[in-house]
């Protein structure tokens, strides 16, 4: 699973940004094997320029699945790692959802009608 990472400059996305979310999102979704292929997170300060917010860090991950639609969520807090933590947590439940709604083995298709004319 490939785990990148885009900041704007007002957060700081050098190296040990890069291995905290590698480390957590492969920890978090390790189970899911080849699955899901890739991760993208993008990380910004929403309010670089405006008085300090509680939860100024949003962190938005997209994770690719094969032959699936990508699957996006969105986290706020106070700084990143708090943001990135937050959003993995709530990427490991939406791609298992998802994974669960399209696995044909728990849902299987109708079978076709056989009344034909």
């Amino acid at each position: 699973m490939q785990v990148l990472l885009q900041t704007d400059t007002h957060v700081d996305g050098r190296q040990g940004m890069a291995e905290h979310l590698e480390t957590v999102v492969k920890e978090a979704l390790h189970r899911f094997g080849d699955h899901v292929t890739r991760v993208e997170a993008h990380v910004t300060d929403a309010a670089h320029h405006n008085k300090p917010n509680p939860d100024d860090i949003h962190c938005t991950l997209e994770a690719r699945l094969t032959g699936l639609e990508p699957v996006v969520v969105k986290e706020a807090a106070p700084n990143a790692h708090q943001a990135i933590q937050g959003a993995v947590v709530k990427l490991k439940r939406a791609v298992a959802a998802t994974l669960e709604k399209h696995d044909t083995r728990r849902h299987p298709r109708p079978e076709a009608d056989d009344t034909a004319d």
